[in-house]
């Protein structure tokens, strides 16, 4: 007989926010994040490489629904280029395949290159990434010695700036959308320049709408785990979502449980497209509803009631 899973005693529903430290993965976070919360249903809001740092979002509980709201939001990297070194990996983990012995570009060409890669590009998925080809992560074919053929992707550069030039190192800042591999801008900003590079380090600044202001040092999170004060520290899903918010009475919210529509209300002057987040007579977030164009609320997506 199947061992049943047990159930995570009830608590509250947000985001954690974690400031990634280098040498381990999104994954262990989470690992780690369960330990910390003693519970299970914890998910993340977009991985990060295991060198790379910075701001990874946790969903909690039942916020693990609202993921897919989170999808299409944009990020903002801090990132070292070394420029003149290629590597199999793309990054500083790697094993170097080539080096070049010309001289290097000067910041002026440098800044040059750079501006051909803002706005719409086009990017091919590195090996040593989570893109899965017949349900196979890349990076374990990769290090079977297996290099596939991979579709280019369109992906979009909202900016790119140069923060420090001491060549052979260049210092970067960028404001991308979702799907974005900073380690192939750096490979392709390398053979634009025509002298190849990698990307040396990285730091991710802002998860929309997490930033680096919210980010929690895993020393942090452990210290209120053991005085049971990180839950406190949760960012309640209304607040992440950035929705307008309305209160319901436990009939509405039943009806909208059991994805039936309700009456609108004092909303009914609102656009139609216009999303909410609902919350109980306390204040507690229940789910996203939209008014639409039959003026009449509708649900997106309701939390279980027994979160």
């Amino acid at each position: 007989m199947a061992k049943r899973r047990r159930r995570d005693r009830p608590g509250p529903a947000g985001f954690l926010v974690v400031d990634k430290p280098a040498g381990c993965t999104s994954h262990d976070v989470v690992d780690r994040a369960r330990g910390w919360l003693g519970i299970r249903r914890i998910g993340h809001l977009g991985t990060l490489d295991p060198q790379a740092t910075g701001v990874l979002p946790l969903a909690i509980r039942e916020a693990t629904k609202l993921v897919p709201f989170f999808q299409s939001s944009g990020k903002s990297y801090l990132g070292t280029i070394r420029l003149g070194v290629e590597t199999d990996t793309l990054d500083g983990e790697g094993e170097v395949v080539s080096r070049f012995e010309g001289t290097l570009p000067d910041e002026a060409e440098v800044r040059a290159a750079m501006a051909k890669f803002v706005g719409e590009i086009e990017q091919i998925p590195p090996m040593y990434s989570a893109v899965k080809r017949d349900g196979v992560p890349l990076h374990r074919l990769a290090r079977q010695g297996e290099e596939v053929q991979r579709d280019p992707k369109k992906v979009v550069i909202h900016a790119l700036e140069l923060l420090r030039f001491e060549s052979p190192e260049i210092d970067l800042r960028v404001d991308c959308g979702p799907g974005t591999y900073v380690r192939t801008l750096a490979q392709d900003l390398g053979q634009a320049l025509g002298c190849g590079a990698h990307l040396s380090a990285l730091r991710r600044t802002r998860s929309e709408p997490f930033g680096l202001e919210q980010a929690l040092e895993q020393a942090v999170c452990e210290a209120s785990a053991k005085e049971r004060t990180l839950e406190g520290r949760l960012i309640s899903p209304e607040v992440a979502l950035g929705l307008p918010t309305t209160r319901l009475a436990p009939p509405a919210i039943d009806h909208l449980g059991q994805g039936r529509e309700i009456a609108p209300g004092d909303l009914q002057r609102a656009a139609p497209g216009t999303r909410f987040s609902a919350l109980d007579a306390s204040g507690r977030f229940v789910g996203v509803i939209e008014l639409r164009a039959d003026r009449r609320l509708w649900p997106v997506r309701m939390l279980p009631r027994d979160g």
